[in-house]
């Protein structure tokens, strides 16, 4: 009997293991998931309570929030004594949404308006400070060059497959692709999304998706790292620059604009006193050469009249 039990036992593990493995988050390598019913998986954002939809991207905010979890509740084993490196680095406040909430503060009582990018967009204040509104980042702009390669790419190959990467990979509809333009081995790409339906991604989350990726630090469960081919060829991409920009100008103060300028005036002061000073030296310098060759050459020409025939 005994044997028999055991291979009873082991069918039910192996039946029981694949379900059990598939219960992850696609989408959320940091997503804790657990198979309450058969069937049905539930995952949620490590360390609070927020559900996260594996069916598509989470939100900027509740990744940056995951990251920020300790070690120990997003890992079940840590070296001893092991510390994270965390200067710098704030826990984002967020909307049930997982919209940024227009003001962010830090610890250290620091605290800055945000756009729905998360990107700061005003000077930093103390608790005091008063973000009426939280302005949309309508536009983004990602440029990335790549490494050479023995055949060339043609632009409009290039632009079918970067378009088909943020359709598959990104879940972003071809239509917030406002513009995708080659010039080897620069590749400039322009999202345009003045106003998000709810079952559309942000650009914004795209845009960190990419990034992390770009990182080889991949939000996807799979981990797998970013591999974009052209006609088959491979497009190495060497580097990557993102810029937002949003519907409204930033506030940043303009005493450090006056301070940056004042600098500018007074290195140019500066030098344009050391180059009039540099000028009128080499002109008195050039007047007494002149005036002691003058000396001499009268001397020379005075001294045979002296002499007696």
């Amino acid at each position: 009997m005994e044997p028999l039990f055991g291979v009873v036992l082991g069918l039910i593990l192996a039946v029981a293991s694949p379900a059990h493995n598939s219960c992850t988050c696609a989408t959320n390598k940091w997503a804790v998931c657990a198979q309450d019913s058969p069937g049905n998986c539930t995952c949620r954002l490590a360390g609070s309570d927020h559900p996260v939809d594996c069916s598509t991207l989470t939100s900027k905010c509740f990744l940056m929030k995951a990251e920020m979890m300790p070690l120990k509740e997003k890992r079940l084993w840590r070296p001893p004594h092991g510390v994270s490196d965390s200067d710098g680095i704030y826990n984002p406040d967020c909307e049930d949404s997982g919209a940024f909430k227009a003001r962010q503060c830090n610890q250290s009582s620091s605290c800055w308006c945000v756009n729905t990018a998360g990107v700061r967009r005003t000077e930093r204040g103390g608790r005091s400070l008063n973000c009426s509104e939280l302005v949309r980042t309508r536009w983004i702009y990602i440029e990335l060059t790549h490494k050479r390669s023995s055949s060339a790419f043609h632009a409009p190959d290039v632009a079918k497959a970067l378009t088909q990467l943020f359709e598959s990979r990104y879940k972003l509809h071809p239509k917030y692709i406002a513009a995708i333009k080659y010039d080897p081995p620069l590749i400039q790409i322009r999202l345009d999304q003045n106003k998000k339906p709810r079952w559309d991604v942000d650009i914004a989350d795209v845009a960190y998706y990419f990034e992390k990726d770009f990182n080889n630090d991949s939000v996807f469960h799979s981990n797998s790292k970013l591999n974009v081919s052209v006609n088959g060829d491979a497009l190495a991409i060497e580097k990557l620059w993102i810029y937002y920009v949003d519907e409204k100008p930033p506030e940043f103060c303009m005493r450090q604009l006056a301070a940056g300028i004042s600098a500018v005036v007074t290195v140019v002061v500066l030098t344009a006193g050391i180059g009039i000073a540099v000028l009128l030296l080499l002109r008195w310098l050039r007047t007494r050469t002149y005036k002691k060759f003058e000396c001499k050459e009268m001397r020379e020409i005075k001294a045979p009249s002296l002499e007696l025939p």
